[in-house]
């Protein structure tokens, strides 16, 4: 009932996102649920007892989970199929009298499509170990790493496995798979309420207690910094873009529902709140994310990190002439062109002396659409100290190289 109504035939081989096809075998399942937030697990174990035709346990759980999230209308659907297949067939999800269809026709096709995005969630998987594109390396610093693919309305939390403290490489373990809700105009803010969601590479800046909230936003927020450096290199306007819980009346939000913000279960949320620290969590919002094998970044990761040293060595000898032409002519920091931010520069170096910089804590995050772009977040700490700035650079590559234009310290 439930699958072949919302799932396309699955086919072998991988998606042109790097994602594997698979069935919704019992095996495939025990790996995938431990990763999906209590609810969404429940529910997928519904689906699964109804296509093994096991209809009296897949009603017994149903009515199990209503109970316990009363406002899980998804669940609510389903529960409401299973009672009506006691007395006529059942065609499809929500398969309600046709004059009460009519009068829910949006509601129950939100519904629909909710459940078959729950469901390609886990037909369409990451490949073990693999990363998302964008994560070229990050320091131990960083615990915690977000991922959002709105096209899937899927946000993936990682922990980052890197112990060393020397290789930039990613070591990242998928740990959640929550499903999300974006803007109700979709993806890539332009302007100030237009509803749509932003795409980038951004941190998490701050995180607010539900207590102080309105209802509206559920167990709490985590504000993003959007707009970012590039975003405001290209003139995008608009502000206040959270990962945020949901309203009491709603377990779970229509995949496009907010006003740009990225919504969660509360259960979800809570997890992430428990987990992630400000300043030092990115978050990745993709239309659609890329999913790679780590090693498959490493000579892009490598080749890039050769420019970063090189401005290092020639901030740290203070060679000031062939430092600023790492620099590009679209400089801008919070409306500072290059010839006003150069003085802060120049003062650095004075500031140094003759000892080198180090670069510690060093992460990289690449940005691809139009520009190529990378996000730098390091400590710069002069040799003999045990302390510096922590700065973020934006470089983006103008013709073939890598130019700065943004840094500032975080």
């Amino acid at each position: 009932m439930v699958m072949n109504t919302v799932l396309p035939e699955l086919e072998d081989g991988t998606t042109s996102s790097g994602l594997v096809h698979r069935s919704l075998s019992s095996a495939a399942l025990e790996q995938s649920l431990p990763l999906l937030g209590q609810a969404e697990a429940r529910l997928i174990r519904i689906y699964q007892l109804i296509s093994q035709a096991e209809r009296h346990e897949a009603l017994k759980e149903a009515e199990s989970l209503v109970s316990d999230y009363p406002n899980f209308h998804l669940a609510n659907l389903v529960l409401g199929d299973l009672l009506s297949v006691y007395t006529r067939p059942v065609r499809q999800l929500g398969d309600v009298p046709d004059t009460k269809a009519i009068a829910a026709t949006e509601q129950l096709e939100v519904l629909r499509e909710q459940s078959r995005r729950r469901l390609l969630a886990l037909t369409e998987r990451p490949p073990e170990n693999s990363v998302p594109s964008q994560f070229l390396g990050l320091s131990t610093q960083s615990r915690h790493a977000i991922a959002v693919d709105a096209s899937r309305s899927r946000l993936y939390l990682f922990e980052n496995t890197r112990g060393d403290g020397k290789s930039t490489a990613s070591q990242m373990k998928l740990v959640g798979d929550y499903y999300i809700s974006v803007g109700q105009s979709g993806v890539d803010k332009t302007s100030e309420g237009d509803l749509r969601t932003p795409v980038g590479v951004y941190y998490i800046t701050s995180s607010l207690d539900a207590a102080k909230l309105p209802d509206l936003y559920g167990s709490g927020a985590l504000p993003i910094n959007y707009p970012n450096a590039l975003d405001l290199q290209r003139g995008k306007t608009g502000s206040g873009i959270w990962l945020h819980g949901s309203p009491s009346e709603q377990f779970a939000r229509s995949p496009q529902a907010s006003e740009g913000c990225v919504v969660l279960s509360n259960q979800d949320l809570e997890t992430l709140l428990g987990k992630v620290k400000i300043r030092t969590t990115p978050v990745v919002i993709a239309t659609e994310l890329r999913w790679v094998a780590p090693e498959a970044l490493t000579a892009e990761r490598d080749k890039f990190e050769k420019t970063l040293e090189a401005w290092r060595t020639l901030k740290s000898q203070g060679n000031l002439d062939q430092l600023k032409t790492f620099y590009s002519s679209r400089f801008d920091n919070q409306g500072q062109k290059l010839a006003e931010w150069w003085p802060q520069i120049e003062g650095e170096v004075r500031t140094l002396g003759s000892r080198d910089l180090e670069l510690k804590d060093l992460s990289v995050l690449n940005w691809r659409d139009k520009d190529d772009t990378m996000v730098v977040t390091f400590g710069e700490v002069p040799v003999g100290k045990t302390r510096g700035m922590t700065k973020r650079q934006y470089w983006m590559l103008e013709g073939n190289e890598w130019k700065i234009f943004n840094e500032g310290t975080v």
